[in-house]
């Protein structure tokens, strides 16, 4: 059992199917970079939603790491685990990186003014987005990352908008 059967959404919610689907396998950490530069390759990711999904050290912020780097972030990139969002900016994009594994209360999406930052131009990232599925926007993507060994991941991209769809055709050209 993983840590997210553990640990219940905040409130239940039905996801809408994908639109599109797409599987490949990363074999080292080098697919995992290669694969975050494709994404900050892809123009229609600057203002989307994306939400990461995988058990405890599966690779979700090793992409994320990655994936900024090829945007342009500088300087050290924290896990927002205790601070549930880290914002950063690259070349002009603002970029939020969500962590809702502690989120346990709908109440704390309007505190902390989520609300505007989803409603805000810029790419949102978040790790364990089912805990906060209730009250974030459909994705426009999903990446679901399973880990099979110490370096190799099974991953499946889940497309749910028109601009998740473009993204994962890249992939397939």
């Amino acid at each position: 059992m993983t840590a997210a059967h553990h640990i219940p959404p905040i409130v239940e919610s039905t996801a809408p199917a994908p639109l599109q689907e797409l599987r490949m396998a990363w074999h080292d950490e080098e697919d995992t970079a290669r694969f975050a530069r494709t994404l900050a390759a892809q123009p229609p990711l600057r203002h989307a939603y994306v939400t990461l999904h995988g058990d405890l050290g599966a690779g979700k912020t090793t992409l994320v790491r990655h994936w900024l780097r090829a945007l342009g972030v500088q300087g050290r990139i924290k896990s927002p685990t205790y601070a549930v969002v880290e914002p950063h900016e690259a070349d002009g994009l603002s970029i939020w990186h969500f962590d809702f594994y502690r989120f346990d209360d709908p109440r704390e999406w309007e505190d902390a003014g989520f609300r505007d930052i989803f409603a805000s131009p810029g790419l949102k990232l978040a790790e364990w987005p089912e805990k906060a599925a209730a009250v974030t926007p459909v994705a426009d993507i999903a990446i679901h990352i399973e880990a099979i060994d110490d370096s190799r991941r099974q991953v499946t991209l889940k497309a749910f908008t028109p601009a998740g769809c473009t993204v994962l055709d890249a992939f397939k050209a």
